[in-house]
């Protein structure tokens, strides 16, 4: 079920917004301070490749410095990516069909916001 969920997904929008995710990961790693934050757009666009079957969980690591970059993140670009991942979601969340693919949506938002102490995780 996860594959072909995955597999819907990248056929409706997801290999879009994956590529999106990547150029702006290579245009931020240009500056040597853009490149934790394009690392982290990175994360994010292997997530929004193949996001059924996956799980974000906080790092039992995470100090002081993710949580500044976090703040960083949020304004600089973290803001405009989770409210077009939430207005994808409540689109999705119209239709019956669409629920797990906003729910994904969503998922994409909430680390959107802060990726910074973050992994990503088979579940």
């Amino acid at each position: 079920m996860k594959f072909l969920g995955n597999l819907i997904w990248v056929i409706f929008g997801g290999i879009e917004i994956a590529i999106e995710y990547i150029l702006s990961s290579l245009a931020m790693m240009i500056t040597i301070i853009g490149i934790p934050f394009g690392l982290q757009t990175l994360k994010l666009g292997m997530l929004a490749l193949w996001p059924f079957g996956k799980k974000v969980v906080r790092k039992p690591t995470s100090g002081c410095l993710n949580a500044v970059m976090n703040v960083i993140w949020f304004f600089v670009g973290g803001l405009p990516i989770a409210i077009t991942h939430v207005l994808l979601g409540i689109v999705f969340y119209i239709t019956i069909v669409g629920i797990p693919f906003g729910k994904q949506h969503m998922k994409l938002a909430h680390i959107a916001l802060t990726p910074f102490g973050r992994e990503i995780i088979e579940s």
